[in-house]
């Protein structure tokens, strides 16, 4: 097939690399403009521009693609379908129409669980057992559009958003090209989709890592893997951001508040919650890296009695 391919980040590179292998003719990639990053603000390409560029791919990056400049462009390249998966805009009536199979889209969730821009950090938080991804016939709704195929992922005990993420990217890269074959042979039907059971995966952002420590330990140790490595969980010890990366959940409560480390042990340290107590593995401090707890302990003071906010 003859196939415009629009996404951004890293989690669509290996689709857009699948469908090369695959055999199908990516006419353009069009992706998000570069960003400066850096002290030194050098524009940086997405990562989707840069596999492109390495395939000797057209790269379009409109600023808004719903601008007739931007719909008469796509036109001139007469493919046969669109595949979306993460670009970041939201396509208008006259691109989902375009092509003859229209704009399929790469979903990192079981549909129509966990519609939204962070499906895979939110099913971590929220303690879901399989998460997986779905292609579905895009809509002008938000992720409502007909559903494809799907395919499941178990999410291990530690998963993490990052480790989940790359996960469904490899599995969500193999669905893709299984959708584009059915398409194309006529041997799949869309699926509507029903009411959502769950809430909309909203974007995250570092608001969201401050940890409560009045909620209970297995609900804090969720939110610190869902959002490892990005924003990650924190609290404030003594007037400095901690952020912690791992944790486990104890079933031992003490009478301290909630937030106060209650145990200092050699390979980690204990806090109370609102239930439970969670024991800290791995955290980094302002101007340090990463490190197990072990480390953190012996180079700082740490005491019970301590409260972490």
């Amino acid at each position: 097939m003859k196939v415009i391919f629009m996404g951004t980040p890293d989690f669509s590179v290996g689709t857009l690399e699948a469908l090369v292998k695959a055999g199908h003719e990516i006419v353009l990639a069009v992706t998000q403009p570069d960003k400066p990053k850096g002290r030194g603000g050098r524009m940086q390409y997405p990562p989707v521009k840069e596999t492109a560029v390495r395939y000797g791919i057209p790269v379009f990056q409109p600023r808004k693609v719903r601008t007739p400049e931007s719909i008469e462009e796509l036109r001139k390249y007469k493919a046969d379908i669109m595949v979306v998966i993460a670009f970041g805009q939201i396509l208008p009536k006259e691109i989902l129409e375009m092509t003859p199979y229209g704009c399929v889209n790469v979903h990192a969730s079981l549909l129509p669980k966990y519609r939204g821009a962070a499906p895979i950090q939110w099913a971590v938080i929220n303690g879901e057992k399989v998460s997986g991804v779905t292609t579905m016939q895009m809509d002008e709704g938000l992720d409502t559009g007909d559903m494809l195929l799907k395919t499941e992922i178990v999410l291990e005990e530690k998963e993490t958003g990052g480790s989940l993420h790359d996960k469904l990217a490899e599995a969500g890269a193999k669905l893709c090209v299984r959708t584009l074959e059915a398409l194309e042979a006529k041997t799949v039907t869309g699926e509507a989709q029903k009411e959502s059971p769950t809430e909309y995966a909203r974007m995250l952002d570092k608001s969201l890592g401050k940890i409560d420590w009045s909620r209970d330990a297995q609900s804090i140790e969720r939110l610190i893997r869902g959002l490892n490595p990005w924003p990650s969980a924190y609290t404030d010890w003594n007037g400095k951001v901690m952020k912690i990366w791992e944790a486990d959940v104890l079933d031992t409560d003490t009478e301290e508040a909630p937030g106060t480390v209650t145990a200092v042990l050699k390979d980690g340290f204990c806090v109370q919650t609102g239930r439970g107590s969670l024991k800290v593995r791995s955290l980094q401090i302002p101007g340090k890296k990463r490190m197990d707890a072990e480390a953190f302990l012996r180079g700082y003071q740490v005491d019970a009695g301590t409260v972490l906010s």
